[in-house]
């Protein structure tokens, strides 16, 4: 007995470590980037057009770009997202062909980022004319974050217990009106979840956006679909490595609202999942 106490307290403690191994660097990472990067925070930078090269002058158009993109591609991958793994999970049957999708979904991933980038620049931007566009970056990250919010997806509405559809059904309803009504209500903070995580990914990529979409300096804000537009991660990686004579407060200012655009990204979802969580009736 006395054995098994100190083998977790030991397991405990070993867990502990772990998490501040983890944790440390990433608060260590974010205070850094706060400290430096608030100096350059003002309303000019977040409302005015880049100028002198980008020395001077702000970031409005690469926020809206990122904004626009990341709109763009939840119009893409939700729907389609959510579709698949509805199809996934309620209706294909479990057979080799839905094994082998389900396997390919696992697969897509885990391929870099620049990959579905090559394969954005030669489908979108090439073959269907396209061009570098708006439209062209959303599909491109759209593909990108599908894998994540199907799987996801469908971890979630198999995870709603079979008596709810049973129950349905036993009421003389469809099964499309037990999946609508009663599976994905039940599912939606899972669903949700993918939702978020994708967006995410998608909101803070470089390398599909600068084969598809993104401009080195575009002092204007996109005008259609098919222009092209600015964006935080692409902006950021040009102040640090592209523009001799940069000032670091520009450089960690970027980062810094990039970082602050994401994560009220995720505490918008996160609230939205925690309202339909409590709602849950199971």
């Amino acid at each position: 007995m006395r054995n098994r106490f100190v083998a977790q307290r030991v397991g405990f403690a070993l867990l502990t470590l772990a998490a501040l191994v983890v944790v440390i660097p990433i608060l260590t990472i974010v205070a850094t980037i706060f400290i430096r990067g608030a100096a350059a925070i003002n309303w000019e930078f977040l409302t005015a057009m880049p100028r002198d090269g980008m020395r001077a002058g702000g970031i409005f158009p690469a926020i809206v770009g990122t904004i626009v993109l990341t709109l763009g591609t939840a119009l893409v991958a939700i729907p389609l997202g959510v579709g698949g793994a509805i199809y996934l999970s309620e209706y294909a049957r479990d057979t080799w062909l839905t094994r082998s999708i389900r396997l390919a979904i696992i697969n897509l991933a885990g391929i870099p980022s620049v990959v579905y980038g090559l394969f954005g620049l030669g489908l979108f931007v090439l073959l269907m004319g396209f061009g570098t566009s708006i439209v062209a970056g959303s599909l491109t990250l759209a593909i990108m974050t599908l894998p994540i919010i199907i799987s996801t997806a469908e971890e979630a509405l198999r995870a709603v217990p079979t008596e709810f559809r049973t129950v349905s059904a036993s009421l003389g309803g469809t099964r499309w009106q037990g999946i609508r009504y009663i599976v994905l209500p039940q599912a939606l903070p899972g669903i949700i979840t993918g939702v978020i995580l994708g967006l995410l990914r998608a909101a803070g990529e470089t390398a599909p956006i600068l084969f598809t979409v993104a401009a080195f300096y575009l002092p204007r804000l996109p005008r259609s679909p098919l222009d092209q537009t600015m964006a935080l991660p692409y902006h950021l990686y040009v102040v640090s490595t592209q523009v001799p004579g940069m000032p670091s407060e520009i450089q960690f200012g970027t980062a810094l609202v990039l970082l602050g655009l994401v994560l009220s990204l995720n505490i918008v979802a996160t609230t939205i999942r925690s309202y339909f969580r409590r709602r849950r009736q199971w």
